[in-house]
């Protein structure tokens, strides 16, 4: 279950349906019980429209929630006709369709997701507690988000098992990567503040054009038309919007770098996997969510530091022309092995076995 609307790209979204699938390849039965706002996105047929939704600022971003009586009657309709033997709740406490499914008989695993202060959470804490007791398991995306589900939600670090975001890694070997034929860095993300897309645009424009070095920004967001107006002059800047999944795909294929230059706020980096398994150098900002991915498959640059930026660029970008440092074929390749713990079948398998012990607690037998 999501409580986000799955016809918005989004980190939640793309678990909630990776791992689905995953299952079912698996051999288990799976279902999505989501907010759909028209149409969801493509490739997933089983999916449970719960209802509409609108915009709530969270997290220096916007999460489209469905609040209204109908996305409640639907939820309570959909898991009696299902019968679900476990109830996989992503976020838990935003509200939505998963604060119905808390007051449910069926045993239940939250993933914490979210990394960052949480605004009122002092107030909401006690709500908070006393929800996520009605979770047989707890589990988060990382430490970081852990320590936010914590603050919010209470327990001890032991009581969350961190599990990680997963990535379809054989996904990327059915792909052709696109045309490129010169130094090509990539951004994939929402174009908004936190992101920090600004702070790459500017430290890319410092590089010497006779690197012929071209940036592919991938996505849109509140902040693209300011963007595009302050960096119109940038022709090595090609701005592509949203793609489908196939060609992001391809086009990280092409990527000699992916970037992402976050500010704050990410509890993981899912992005990143993808970059380390398409064989492309990863340059991220070094926060927690960022730098537990990364290990030292990349580089860390200060976030918000145009000048650090523009001096990482300049270093991985000699690297991709000389084929030295992470952008030789033996590093390249360690960080394809790194990625693969993170691959979707195997953070399924870590789920599955939260469920049966999930299943295991409400059946009143112990769990060791």
């Amino acid at each position: 279950m999501c409580p986000y609307s799955l016809s918005v790209p989004g980190g939640v979204q793309g678990q909630v349906l990776g791992l689905a699938r995953a299952f079912m390849a698996l051999g288990h039965e799976a279902a999505v019980l989501a907010p759909v706002d028209g149409v969801a996105q493509p490739g997933w047929e089983a999916v449970v429209g719960l209802g509409r939704t609108l915009p709530f600022p969270a997290n220096g971003s916007v999460a489209r929630l469905a609040l209204s009586p109908l996305m409640a009657a639907r939820t309570v309709h959909w898991l009696d006709r299902l019968s679900p033997e476990v109830l996989h709740l992503h976020e838990p406490l935003a509200p939505g369709p998963t604060w119905v499914a808390l007051g449910r008989g069926e045993a239940k695993v939250g993933t914490f997701h979210r990394a960052g202060a949480v605004a009122g959470g002092a107030l909401l804490a006690p709500l908070a507690r006393v929800a996520a007791r009605r979770l047989a398991q707890r589990t988060a995306v990382s430490d970081e988000a852990r320590s936010t589900a914590m603050a919010l939600a209470g327990g001890s670090a032991e009581d969350y098992r961190v599990i990680g975001n997963g990535v379809d890694l054989a996904w990327f070997r059915q792909l052709e990567p696109w045309p490129t034929d010169g130094p090509t860095v990539v951004f994939v993300g929402r174009h908004e503040p936190r992101k920090g897309l600004g702070v790459l645009l500017e430290a890319f424009g410092r590089l010497d054009p006779s690197s012929g070095a071209r940036l592919w920004v991938v996505g849109d967001g509140p902040q693209t038309p300011e963007l595009r107006r302050q960096f119109a002059s940038a022709s090595a800047v090609q701005w592509l919007g949203r793609l489908d999944d196939a060609e992001l795909g391809r086009r990280l294929l092409a990527a000699h770098v992916v970037c992402a230059p976050s500010l704050s706020g990410e509890s993981f980096g899912v992005v990143l996997l993808e970059a380390m398994a398409a064989r492309a150098v990863v340059v991220a900002s070094d926060i927690p969510g960022y730098a537990a991915v990364v290990g030292g498959h990349g580089v860390l640059v200060a976030p918000g530091d145009v000048t650090a930026w523009t001096g990482a660029l300049r270093v991985v970008l000699a690297d991709v022309a000389a084929g030295t440092g992470l952008a030789s074929a033996m590093s390249l390749d360690a960080a394809s092995r790194h990625a693969e713990q993170w691959s979707m079948t195997a953070v399924a398998e870590r789920y599955l076995d939260s469920y049966r012990k999930a299943v295991e607690i409400r059946a009143g037998r112990t769990v060791h």
